[in-house]
C-alpha cells in the first residue's frame, strides 16, 4: 500500500526555505545552502536504527525513491539479510547463539576442559529453560526487564531460587563467551544457603587412614591434597608436577574457576607429592593422570568411587560427606585458628570475599569471644529468683 503524505507532499517540499526540513513516515526533504534538496530515511528496522542518505534532486531523488528505499530496508530485514554499514552482519537469534556456544564448549572440553565448563547442566540449562524463553530473541537486545521476568516466570513455575541462580549464571557466561558488546544486567536473587559441614580432626583422621587402605594407591593422595589445600575436586585433578614450585611449596593452577592463581601447599602434603613422583616414570605430568587409554583428556576425570569407598571405611555417612567437603574443612579449619579474610580468600580461591565471609559468619573465634564479653557484666545478676512467679508479681 502507498504511503499517504499530508506534510511531505510536492508542493511543500517545492516551498522549504534554506536550513528547512520535512519529516513524514520517516523520509526527510531538507533544502540544503546550495538549494538543493537532499533525502533522507531515518526509520527502525529489524528493531535497529537505519540513518541514510538516499541522494540529491539534482540527481534526479525524488520523494518516490525515498519511499522504495525504506521498502527495500524492510524486505530485506523480513528476508533476514539486513545490510547495515560497516559490515555488519544479521544479528543471532538466541537460539542460533546457545548452539554455536554449546558447540564450543564441546571443543574446549575436547581440548583439555579450558574455563571448566559444565557442560551438561549448561546444556540442560539452556535447552529446558532458557532457549524456550529467549529463543526468537536477539542476543544483542536482551533487556534487564527480560532478564528479570525470566527469573520471575521461573520461580513462579516452582523453581528454587538457588536453581533460578544457576540458570542465570549460565546465561551471563553464554553471554560473555558469545562477546556481545551490550549485556543486561543479570541480578541473581537470594537463596537459602545451605549448612557448610566441616570433618573433626578424628573424622579426618579416619578418613585419610581409610583412603590409605583403598585399592587405588591415589586414593590417599587425593584426601591428602583435599584436606590440606583447600583445592576443588577438578583442581586437584588436573594438577601436575611441573606446575609445583618445590621450594616455595606453591603449585600454578592455570584454569582455576576464578582464574589463573598460585595456590600454596603445606608441608606434609610437598613431602607426599615429592615421594609420589620418585616413584613415577613421568615426573613432570599430571598427578593423577588416567590409565583408560580411550580417554578424551590425560588425567582422570573423577575421584568419586574411590572418594566414597574411604569414606564408608572410615565410617562416614556417603551422602553428606562429598570431596567437596575436604575443602568447606581447610577453609574452616583456617578461619579457626585467626586467619585473616583475605588470606584465606588467597588459599582457597574464591573470587570474591563475600564468599570467603560464608565460613567466617559459622566459624569465627574473633566473634566468639566478643559475644562472650556482652554477657560478662550481668551473667552474675541473672537467677533464678529474678523469674519466678512471686517476684514477677512483686514487680
Amino acid at each position: 500500500m502507498a504511503l499517504r503524505f499530508q506534510r511531505l507532499t510536492r508542493p511543500a517540499i517545492r516551498s522549504l526555505d534554506i536550513g528547512q526540513r520535512i519529516n513524514e513516515h520517516g523520509i526527510i526533504a531538507e533544502r540544503m545552502s546550495n538549494g538543493d534538496v537532499r533525502y533522507s530515511v531515518n526509520i527502525m528496522v529489524d528493531r535497529e536504527r537505519i540513518h541514510r542518505v538516499v541522494g540529491m534532486e539534482s540527481d534526479g531523488i525524488t520523494r518516490e525513491q525515498a519511499e522504495r528505499a525504506v521498502e527495500s530496508f524492510r524486505t530485506k530485514a523480513r528476508e533476514g539479510r539486513l545490510d547495515l554499514p560497516k559490515g555488519r552482519k544479521v544479528h543471532r537469534l538466541f537460539s542460533e547463539a546457545a548452539k554455536e556456544y554449546l558447540t564450543k564448549l564441546e571443543v574446549e572440553l575436547s581440548e583439555g576442559d579450558k574455563g571448566f565448563a559444565d557442560l551438561p547442566n549448561k546444556k540442560r540449562h539452556l535447552n529446558t529453560h532458557l532457549i524456550p524463553f529467549f529463543k526468537s530473541q536477539r542476543i544483542d537486545k536482551l533487556t534487564d526487564f527480560g532478564v528479570k521476568n525470566y527469573a520471575r516466570k521461573r520461580i513462579g513455575d516452582g523453581a528454587k531460587q538457588a536453581t533460578v541462580n544457576r540458570e542465570l549464571s549460565t546465561l551471563s557466561h553464554f553471554l560473555r563467551k558469545m562477546k556481545v558488546a551490550t549485556r543486561p544486567a543479570i541480578e541473581k536473587g537470594d537463596e537459602e544457603r545451605k549448612k557448610i559441614d566441616a570433618l573433626t580432626v578424628k573424622q579426618q583422621q579416619d578418613l585419610l587412614k581409610a583412603a590409605r587402605g583403598d585399592q587405588d594407591p591415589l586414593t590417599h593422595l587425593f584426601v591428602a591434597f583435599g584436606l590440606g589445600s583447600a583445592m576443588r575436586h577438578g583442581e586437584i585433578l588436573k594438577a601436575r608436577f611441573d606446575k609445583i614450585d618445590w621450594d616455595q611449596r606453591r603449585l600454578y593452577i592455570p584454569n582455576a574457576k576464578a582464574g589463573q592463581r598460585i595456590q600454596p601447599l603445606t608441608p606434609s602434603l610437598v613431602d607426599l607429592l615429592k615421594t609420589e613422583r620418585d616413584q613415577r616414570d613421568d615426573q613432570d605430568g599430571y598427578i593423577f593422570p588416567t590409565a583408560r587409554k580411550d580417554a578424551k583428556r590425560p588425567y582422570r576425570g573423577s575421584m568419586e568411587r574411590q572418594f566414597e569407598r574411604a569414606v564408608v571405611r572410615a565410617k562416614l555417612d556417603p551422602s553428606k560427606v562429598t570431596p567437596h567437603v575436604m575443602r568447606h574443612t581447610a577453609i574452616t579449619q583456617l578461619i579457626t585458628a585467626g586467619t585473616d579474610l583475605p588470606t584465606v580468600q588467597k588459599i582457597s580461591g574464591h573470587k570474591t570475599l563475600a564468599m570467603v565471609m560464608r565460613y567466617a559468619q559459622i566459624a569465627d573465634p574473633h566473634v566468639d569471644r566478643s559475644i562472650e564479653a556482652l554477657g560478662a557484666g550481668f551473667s552474675d545478676a541473672v537467677t533464678q529468683e529474678l523469674h519466678t512467679g512471686e517476684n514477677r508479681a512483686a514487680g
